[in-house]
């Protein structure tokens, strides 16, 4: 009886080690990684290349609007005097083109989610790699962006905030 408690004793000893192992002590970090972000290497390029990708589409458009008013000032002074062949004719112009513009104005903006997608996404990866790797090489379990109040994070008050090491593994100032 004496050695079946032993042996009982021993068990719980060691199942009780087993479990503290397992529980790792919880490291948490944070950062603001919208900061980070604007910080990136590429963001002023990225910006410019965006803005004239919108000033191309935005010049599209006011042409096409241009033509557009031309049209609808030309029908309006003539209209009294338009054959009614001519009018129907003018009036589908008018209509065609303005559901051309309208395509147009959602095929762009489209276009420009599209690029900005294009443009940012590297630098976007370029920052998480950034502090995935200095997570691992630093033991932190969990990093908890503090960047956005709307939901990721609604307090913390443990956690160290890696923007330094972040900063220092892109060598950024």
């Amino acid at each position: 009886m004496k050695k079946l408690s032993i042996m009982l004793l021993a068990l719980m000893l060691l199942a009780g080690s087993s479990t503290l192992k397992a529980q790792k002590a919880q490291k948490i970090g944070h950062i603001d990684f919208a900061e980070l972000y604007s910080l990136m290497p590429g963001m002023d390029s990225a910006q410019q290349k965006y803005q004239d990708y919108a000033k191309t589409l935005k010049s599209q458009l006011d042409a096409m609007q241009g033509e557009y008013d031309t049209k609808v000032a030309d029908y309006q002074a003539n209209v009294a005097t338009m054959p009614d062949l001519i009018k129907k004719n003018k009036e589908k112009e008018i209509l065609d083109l303005q559901d051309r513009i309208q395509s147009f104005q959602q095929s762009a903006q489209e276009s420009l989610q599209k690029k900005e997608q294009e443009l940012t996404e590297p630098i976007i990866e370029k920052a998480r790699q950034a502090v995935k790797d200095v997570a691992k090489e630093n033991s932190f379990t969990y990093v908890l962006n503090t960047a956005d109040a709307l939901g990721v994070v609604l307090f913390f008050d443990n956690g160290e905030d890696i923007m330094a090491l972040v900063k220092k593994k892109l060598n950024l100032k």
